[in-house]
């Protein structure tokens, strides 16, 4: 395959898990905003929205305050964002049609579909319940597409790179999201296990759909380290970092067997999924969440660096 498909298959995969990462973001700091000060505490939940989405730069340059309208207008459609959701959605869009004939028909109809939507919308202004609406929507056209790319591609090179992007992208975003939860959206004067942290730990796992699957697994009261386990170490759920990375493995070997050699990629993932796997959520906390977070946020971009030098250049 050439690499300018490979390439566009990769990145109209991350575009579009990016656009529904930034829609669960909004989620999240919509869901908190709401809650009664008792409980919303004293930090800014837009601002860790922000930092979330890892574009404090952009956004300070464009706005002077993190507001929600000024948060909202600049992750939804501001030019000021690169990645605002509109752009992902377009971007990806784009890429789909540069690569019609490796995609299946249901996946292309369902990001034109979502395309033209956005291009109907009013997006400069949303009340809380159209945001709402708009941000599942945008989620609903990510996991469509998803969802058609697994039962209608064919197993070959073409769905392993398009599997790549979903997973990086995926991967980067539930590390961001745990990170900026525990040192933003906890106030220093909160303790750990109290109310508010109770209540913001619900809403990340309602953003990932995962709150009822977390008490299926651990059947007890939401706890700090047993959520950040359940997103990071646990094999079943679907978003962890250790299952990310799992999917990740799989795939990159299935493309170097089928290329007959392996390379840095392969490596890279092979030894990240090995760290995540003998880990132990009890020496994670006691060395520091922060810090195993940003180890593994480095080796994540390490490994797509790779991936674009091995087989997208």
């Amino acid at each position: 395959m050439l690499s300018r498909m490979a390439d566009n298959l990769y990145w109209l995969s991350r575009y579009t898990e990016r656009a529904e990462n930034l829609a669960r973001i909004l989620d999240v700091a919509q869901r908190i905003a709401a809650l009664p000060s008792a409980y919303a505490g004293a930090s800014n939940e837009w601002e860790s929205a922000i930092a979330t989405a890892a574009c404090e730069d952009e956004f300070n340059a464009a706005y002077p305050d993190a507001t929600r309208d000024n948060v909202i207008q600049f992750i939804v459609n501001s030019p000021a964002n690169s990645s605002s959701i509109k752009i992902c959605i377009e971007t990806a869009r784009n890429n789909a049609r540069g690569v019609r004939t490796a995609i299946t028909s249901e996946m292309w109809e369902i990001l034109n579909d979502c395309w033209n939507d956005m291009q109907r919308a009013r997006l400069d202004r949303m009340s809380p319940s159209e945001l709402s609406q708009f941000l599942n929507r945008v989620k609903e056209t990510s996991l469509r597409f998803d969802g058609a790319a697994y039962r209608t591609m064919l197993r070959t090179d073409q769905y392993w790179f398009q599997r790549l992007g979903t997973f990086i992208e995926r991967a980067d975003n539930m590390a961001r999201l745990l990170d900026v939860k525990y040192h933003v959206l906890l106030p220093d004067q909160e303790p750990v296990g109290g109310g508010l942290d109770y209540f913001q730990w619900a809403s990340i796992l309602r953003s990932v759909n995962g709150l009822t699957s977390y008490h299926w697994v651990y059947r007890d009261n939401i706890k700090p380290w047993l959520v950040a386990d359940f997103l990071i170490l646990r094999p079943e759920q679907p978003r962890s970092l250790v299952s990310c990375y799992t999917a990740l493995t799989d795939y990159l070997e299935q493309i170097a067997e089928a290329y007959g050699r392996q390379g840095p990629a392969q490596h890279i993932a092979r030894s990240t999924t090995a760290r995540l796997q003998n880990a132990r959520m009890d020496e994670i906390f006691q060395s520091g969440l922060h810090e195993f977070l940003e180890e593994f946020l480095a080796d994540n971009n390490r490994l797509g660096a790779a991936i674009s030098q091995q087989y997208l250049a």
